[in-house]
């Protein structure tokens, strides 16, 4: 049974990643006066997909519903990827303002801070396990020959890592593997901290 607050946090958190995304809707259909393609927009972006998915997960949980410790985990981590990545890798390439600054600070920067405080100080601990991170990883795995299908039939990336343009397709499959290598390690780094909080033997170890 999930307390009180923790679906008060829950509730937070996941209006935090919807209002952001929200924002930037309004933005971007400023500029695109469509909202057909304000979604087509939208969607070349991993930081949308991330914080969407923490709106899905978080918002049943605000609502007494149960999530399962794994689905939260992979949310967590999805979204931690996006504030990470952001900055080490793209924070001032834009110059922003209004709503769209306001947007950025939210799906880059506050929402990557809520939910992994929420799920270090309410979610259940003790039950992730060895083959989790490998399991979180499937969403960016499937996401990167999207984002670059999609970047190579426009002419326009989502990312300036992932640009094959500009960087090479040798130099891009370079920085998906480090990326995706910081990505399984964090998620390993989690199921650890994961044990550690339960009070339970690490699962990262086979029993005996």
């Amino acid at each position: 049974m999930t307390t009180g607050i923790a679906r008060i946090g829950a509730a937070i958190v996941a209006s935090t990643a919807l209002t952001g995304v929200a924002i930037q809707f309004d933005a971007t259909l400023a500029q695109t006066g469509s909202v057909g393609q304000t979604l087509w927009t939208l969607l070349r972006f991993f930081t949308i997909w991330a914080n969407i998915i923490v709106v899905i997960t978080f918002g049943p949980i605000a609502l007494g519903r149960h999530v399962s410790p794994r689905r939260v985990g992979g949310a967590v981590l999805a979204i931690l990827l996006v504030g990470i990545d952001y900055g080490l890798l793209l924070r001032g390439l834009l110059s922003l303002s209004g709503g769209a600054l306001v947007a950025d600070t939210l799906l880059h920067k506050v929402t990557p801070i809520v939910a992994p405080l929420w799920w270090i100080a309410f979610a259940r601990k003790g039950r992730l396990g060895r083959r989790d991170p490998w399991i979180w990883a499937i969403f960016p795995a499937a996401y990167l020959p999207y984002a670059l299908l999609r970047g190579m039939a426009e002419g326009h990336y989502a990312y300036p890592f992932i640009n094959v343009t500009k960087l090479g397709i040798g130099q891009v499959a370079i920085n998906a593997l480090l990326i995706a290598t910081g990505f399984v390690l964090a998620g390993y780094m989690m199921v650890w901290i994961d044990g550690r909080l339960s009070g339970r033997p690490s699962r990262l170890r086979p029993t005996r």
